[in-house]
């Protein structure tokens, strides 16, 4: 494990203080969105991901949800999401919701949600918990620790990505999710599978799976649902 330096901004929340990584295009406004971590932290390609929301006219903020830790080990990895319990997540995200909300640079009247993995699996958690303050959310290749909580709270469009040779969510996983979600919502995700395995969109590829044309297309889809819904 090792200690991250990309922490650039702090925020209220769940009566304390956070940290996290915030990002803001060139023209210095636009929609705001959270970018939530994978299960090995707030790593360069998290801080990537923020980077290239603010140069589709963005503002990005990626919270640091292991307090500056980051691994590359994934035994680390599951030790450290084991840890984190996902109430507790939830609320640390819900003060990047308002800090985004409250925050000069940012336009749109809701906020984005984007997520990788363990954090595909709090965009749910959050668009849930948060209501009507999610204007889109979007998980990629959603996975929890632990039985999700009820949907009914969640009023966002949703666009979601999945691997079809992804062992952690795999097909009929997520079509049983996606129903569940209808079902205690109403909302109906959108949700597209590829031809890929899990975390197929990380390039710093710890896993062996990323897909640079799977990872474009997931990309533009997840560029276009944020400018439609992020008014």
């Amino acid at each position: 494990m090792t200690e991250n330096p990309l922490q650039n901004v702090t925020f209220p929340s769940n009566g304390g203080t956070a940290h996290g990584y915030l990002a803001v295009p060139a023209s210095g406004s636009g929609p705001g969105v959270v970018v939530i971590q994978e299960w090995w932290g707030l790593t360069n390609h998290i801080a990537d991901v923020t980077n290239r929301l603010a140069a589709e006219g963005f503002v990005a903020l990626a919270p640091d949800l292991y307090g500056g830790t980051t691994t590359h080990d994934a035994a680390e990895a599951g030790e450290l999401m084991q840890k984190l319990p996902v109430q507790q997540a939830a609320r640390d995200l819900a003060g990047a919701v308002d800090h985004l909300l409250g925050h000069e640079a940012v336009t749109s009247r809701k906020v984005g949600a984007v997520g990788f993995c363990m954090g595909g699996g709090f965009v749910l958690v959050l668009a849930a918990q948060q209501g009507d303050k999610i204007g889109a959310a979007v998980p990629f290749y959603g996975v929890l620790g632990e039985d999700y909580p009820s949907f009914s709270g969640l009023t966002a469009p949703l666009l979601g990505h999945f691997g079809e040779q992804d062992d952690y969510a795999n097909p009929e996983a997520v079509r049983a999710l996606a129903a569940r979600i209808e079902d205690e919502s109403g909302v109906q995700p959108e949700f597209h599978t590829y031809p890929a395995g899990h975390a197929f969109f990380n390039d710093e590829n710890h896993l062996g799976t990323y897909d640079a044309e799977q990872a474009q297309i997931a990309w533009d889809r997840t560029v276009a649902f944020l400018r439609t819904h992020l008014a």
